[in-house]
């Protein structure tokens, strides 16, 4: 038994932060049933996501599928069905679904959904109790609303870029982006525990409502305390926060530190996160002065915030003095927080991230075997699910709306012929 068992779930979103939502849902159970653009000419049909590539999916035969790797990291344990939601046979069919879903999840520009019938107002009137989740890059008021919004851009806008990369008085400064989407990924988490949350509004009162979900206002809410430090000091443009390479704002020393060299010569670094005060005394043991933890300018977190720039040189000469492998021993004995700087082959031959499961591997139609990243969620008594790999394009269209709708063949022949689904 899954936790969201029952659940049913229609899910119109594209690319990343609308799927992950509905991939985290699914694992946790609920029938996810991915709507996906029809193939017609001129257009493979579709999410977006299934041609980012490469890298793609390899065959049984070796060569590469249509299924692009990112594609399959946000889409599994869901079923996928076609449909032309620009039609008025396809709006109908997607409001016949509607009314037999409790979640409705899409992510078109706002105002598009209308236009199709296909809105809050439109479906709550065949459905009081369902929970309908728009996810817009601005959400549906304000002067941005109309915009396109994308990860890179609102990372952007919302403060991440302007905190992240090296300090702008060093020769690599100027701002960066996050690695991966972490606007898309974090909104779509958001999202995840507004429908849970609106879904228990629902079973108690009968009512669904709307969610309204923008990445700028996921990425604000992200800035946590570096937010919180500018509106506490006061909004004086002296005091906004840049970027402090990899250190942190307000605890020191809680950043990279470079090492003595490999055999090779090669530079190495290790993370040392020093979050408190007895952590300091006993990093200071370690790396041989005592006496730094005495220091009245030292001893206190809030001081050594103040004296970073007396401390740091004093911690990273002394870092020099010893290995990689040294330090990462020495700190773990110590129980000092820290660790090395893995790349992905690192993490995931990492013992720790092989015990905890962190990869599963799923039977695919396309090939013999997919590994891909697991769920973190571990549930005791409700696991989450493993059962169903990311779907081929169209895959379930039969199934789907026969277990929903009940349609017979000669329904699925009729839609077919139609170019519905």
């Amino acid at each position: 038994m899954n936790a969201l068992d029952g659940i049913r779930i229609l899910d119109l979103s594209r690319v990343l932060a609308g799927p992950w939502c509905t991939q985290t849902l699914a694992d946790l159970g609920a029938d996810v049933v991915k709507v996906e653009r029809r193939p017609s000419a001129g257009h493979p049909g579709g999410d977006d996501t299934r041609g980012w590539g490469p890298p793609f999916l390899r065959g049984r035969d070796g060569a590469d599928t249509a299924e692009a790797a990112y594609y399959l990291g946000a889409n599994r344990n869901k079923r996928s069905i076609t449909c032309d939601i620009a039609t008025p046979g396809g709006q109908a069919l997607i409001r016949e679904l509607a009314a037999k879903a409790d979640v409705f999840v899409e992510n078109y520009k706002v105002g598009d959904m209308a236009r199709y019938g296909l809105d809050f107002d439109s479906l709550r009137q065949l459905n009081p109790r369902l929970v309908y989740c728009s996810i817009t890059g601005f959400g549906q008021t304000g002067p941005y609303k109309e915009r396109a919004g994308y990860d890179y851009a609102i990372q952007g806008m919302g403060g991440l870029m302007s905190v992240t990369g090296e300090r702008d008085d060093l020769p690599a400064g100027g701002p960066q982006k996050v690695g991966v989407a972490v606007a898309d990924l974090f909104t779509g988490l958001y999202a995840t525990v507004a429908i849970q949350a609106a879904l228990r509004h629902a079973e108690r009162t009968g009512c669904g409502q709307h969610i309204d979900m923008a990445l700028l206002d996921t990425q604000v809410a992200m800035l946590a305390n570096l937010g919180a430090n500018y509106l506490v000091r006061g909004r004086d443009e002296d005091k906004v926060p840049g970027r402090a390479g990899n250190a942190h704002i307000n605890i020191v020393p809680y950043q990279v530190m470079e090492v003595a060299p490999d055999a090779s010569g090669h530079a190495q670094h290790i993370i040392l996160a020093v979050g408190n005060d007895s952590q300091f005394a006993k990093f200071c043991k370690v790396v041989g002065h005592p006496e730094w933890a005495l220091d009245e300018r030292f001893a206190r977190n809030q001081n050594r915030v103040r004296h970073r720039a007396t401390l740091v040189p004093l911690i990273e000469a002394a870092m020099k003095t010893r290995s990689k492998a040294d330090w990462l021993a020495a700190l773990e004995e110590a129980k000092v927080p820290g660790g090395p700087i893995n790349n992905l082959a690192e993490v995931f031959a990492d013992p720790q991230v092989r015990q905890r499961g962190m990869v599963h591997r799923w039977q695919h139609p396309l090939a013999d075997a997919v590994d891909l990243v697991a769920s973190p969620i571990k549930l005791s008594a409700t696991p989450v699910r493993n059962d169903l790999p990311p779907p081929l394009l169209g895959e379930h269209t039969d199934s789907v709306l026969a277990d929903w709708l009940g349609a017979d063949a000669e329904r699925l022949s009729e839609l077919r012929q139609r170019a519905i689904v």
